[in-house]
């Protein structure tokens, strides 16, 4: 697919298995201001072997052969939630990623025609700014935390409000707790064990474990895994993501003693402490939705919300609802706290494929 971007600039479909266009791509996001994790080719690939979703990556390029915008794309489809482009799938950011406006109109009108071309009903941007008219804006339904990581240990204690850093506290006291940050297969194992007993307890079913093993994989040193043990036995844990000096802890949890044990304040405090050996200057925490506990939890941990902002384009006006908070699936939320743990797991992945 090409499509004429005007003054000289033309938009593609890279092919994601040419390890060139690849390493142009990736060399796009890194060098760019905006970029994220969720823009690198590595994250829509590793969605792709992890969950079946196809990826695929519109570039605007340059009469120089330079790459001068991206666009990063999970097709999702679900005979559950319906289809659409997502920018970028399973991830919390995303978005049309260049500065010139024509370069990003561009980019918006070829998404509309992959969709249009794939008979896929929508389009859906997290992040980056609003391509304009026929394209929706989606405001209040979400809200990002970020704040610089403190120079010592005792200053990163000292920035969380008094309230919580009493429990934080707390868990700094209790010997049996301990943290264990790494990649091998164990962590993987530990960190999924936590993760899908926190899903189920919140009514939401747990992504494919090949999925996280696919993002640790093409991420590599990019990626890490941080476990709370109390004893030997995992009680909190964190996938997480570096990138331009961010930490980004991104798939976590805790099981149903994590509040009791304070682990997960615990898990946080450190895995800031881990992001400061490694040079980051940032802990980005990520998404939470308006009004939710989780919200209140990070504004409490010393971190002010900041309202996010999506887009979409539909050809029939109509966009998919993924919303567990919805009236549409209160009902299922409830049930599925109370599945049983191994049957949880067994179809969560079936159905969780097509969240993203």
């Amino acid at each position: 697919m090409r499509l004429d971007g005007g003054a000289g600039v033309g938009v593609v479909a890279l092919d994601l298995d040419d390890a060139a266009q690849v390493a142009a791509a990736d060399a796009f996001v890194k060098g760019s201001a905006d970029g994220t994790p969720f823009h690198r080719p590595a994250w829509i690939k590793a969605i792709e072997r992890g969950t079946g979703n196809r990826a695929y990556m519109l570039a605007a390029v340059a009469s120089s052969g330079q790459i001068a915008g991206l666009l990063p794309l999970t097709h999702m489809k679900s005979r559950l939630f319906g289809e659409a482009l997502v920018s970028s799938g399973f991830a919390v950011d995303g978005g049309i990623l260049a500065g010139d406006p024509a370069i990003h109109s561009a980019l918006a009108c070829a998404a509309e025609g992959l969709a249009r071309d794939r008979r896929i009903g929508s389009v859906e941007l997290r992040g980056g700014s609003s391509p304009g008219e026929p394209w929706c804006v989606h405001e209040g339904s979400h809200l990002g935390f970020v704040r610089p990581i403190a120079p010592d240990d005792e200053a990163e204690l000292l920035a969380v409000p008094r309230k919580h850093r009493a429990e934080l506290r707390k868990a700094l006291a209790n010997p049996a707790l301990r943290a264990e940050v790494g990649r091998d297969q164990r962590l993987v194992q530990a960190h999924y064990d936590v993760y899908a007993q926190s899903v189920r307890n919140l009514g939401t079913p747990v992504f494919p474990k090949r999925l996280f093993r696919e993002v640790l994989a093409a991420f590599g040193e990019d990626a890490d895994i941080l476990i709370v043990y109390e004893g030997d036995r995992p009680v909190s844990g964190v996938l997480t993501l570096y990138h331009q000096g961010r930490v980004m802890p991104f798939w976590g949890g805790g099981v149903a003693d994590a509040r009791r044990l304070r682990s997960n304040e615990l898990m946080y405090y450190r895995l800031m402490g881990h992001g400061r050996t490694r040079g980051m200057r940032i802990f980005d925490f990520g998404r939470s939705k308006t009004g939710s506990g989780q919200a209140a939890w990070k504004k409490s941990f010393g971190f002010d919300p900041v309202p996010l902002a999506y887009h979409s384009w539909s050809a029939t006006g109509e966009r998919r609802d993924i919303n567990p908070n919805s009236a549409h699936y209160q009902r299922r939320v409830e049930m599925w706290k109370k599945l049983p743990l191994p049957i949880a797991n067994l179809i969560g992945p079936l159905i969780s494929r097509g969240l993203g």
